[in-house]
């Protein structure tokens, strides 16, 4: 009896059929220089960053055109489907140093805290100045508090009651001529509590700028016209989510994590955190 070709091929349920036809996608690291496939887009690069914080991914093509897209699945490597996660991290080695540049002294306890203070604006500020001075300011027995915002600052500091073993520094935005904070900070030279205050700042709107742009990749901080919220502007010309205050906070996470030390302050805000320090710190605060 002739054989005839199965025109109906193998029995099709003695497979998975539900199974995707290029295999179930993995989680793999996104390393840079590894040369993954986006699947909408068809855009293939090589992996140059990623940002944690964002959780985005840029990939650059064999022209140099960058372009960048969410972290997770709908990736490609080696044909393979793949789902791209922030790359491990591996621990530091024991600093030397401070991120302010003071010489780390591990080990130390912290000093009792001093009933002289450090007053910034908002939380953003208050984390910075952790991040940069947290090791001095508990050496010293410093503590930072925020005020959210600086319009009731003659208020809080009559609660506070201010004295010669009592002393305030407050860190200010966008101190200069002219302007709302500059007429707050003269009220209070002029106040009862004067000289047992020290407010200073920083000519930039809000302390996002104090940070240099190059520890952020990028050429200058972006200019946000007047009426538009200026962290969601910053964010929008940047390129970063900005829909709602989420987006805001993950996009704040991402520029203090780019700050590993006082070399990524600008001058004017550095001199002024430690100009008050020096301020709370003075004999008999």
């Amino acid at each position: 009896m002739p054989a005839f070709p199965d025109r109906y091929g193998a029995d099709v349920l003695s497979t998975d059929w539900r199974a995707p036809r290029r295999g179930r996608a993995v989680e793999i690291d996104a390393d840079r220089g590894l040369v993954v496939e986006e699947v909408t887009t068809d855009w293939c690069g090589e992996i140059v960053a990623v940002e944690r914080d964002l959780m985005t991914v840029t990939l650059e093509d064999r022209r140099g055109r960058r372009r960048t897209f969410p972290l997770g699945p709908g990736f490609l490597l080696e044909g393979v489907p793949v789902v791209l996660v922030p790359p491990t991290r591996r621990g530091p080695a024991a600093p030397t140093r401070t991120a302010s540049g003071s010489v780390a002294v591990p080990g130390t306890a912290a000093r009792v805290a001093r009933a002289s203070r450090i007053f910034v604006e908002g939380r953003h500020d208050a984390e910075l100045v952790e991040k940069v001075w947290g090791d001095d300011l508990r050496l010293e027995g410093v503590v930072v508090e925020y005020l959210e915002g600086v319009d009731d600052l003659p208020e809080q500091l009559r609660d506070f009651r201010p004295g010669p073993d009592r002393r305030a520094g407050v860190l200010v935005d966008h101190l200069v001529a002219g302007s709302k904070e500059s007429r707050i900070a003269a009220a209070v030279a002029r106040s009862p509590v004067g000289p047992h205050v020290l407010v200073v700042g920083h000519p930039f709107i809000d302390v996002w700028e104090g940070v240099k742009p190059a520890a952020l990749g990028i050429a200058a901080w972006p200019r946000v016209p007047r009426g538009v919220d200026w962290k969601k502007g910053v964010c929008q010309r940047l390129g970063w989510p900005h829909r709602d205050q989420a987006d805001v906070a993950r996009a704040w996470k991402h520029i203090l994590s780019r700050v590993g030390s006082y070399a990524d302050l600008e001058p004017s805000l550095l001199g002024r955190v430690e100009e008050l320090i020096d301020f709370v710190t003075a004999p008999g605060s």
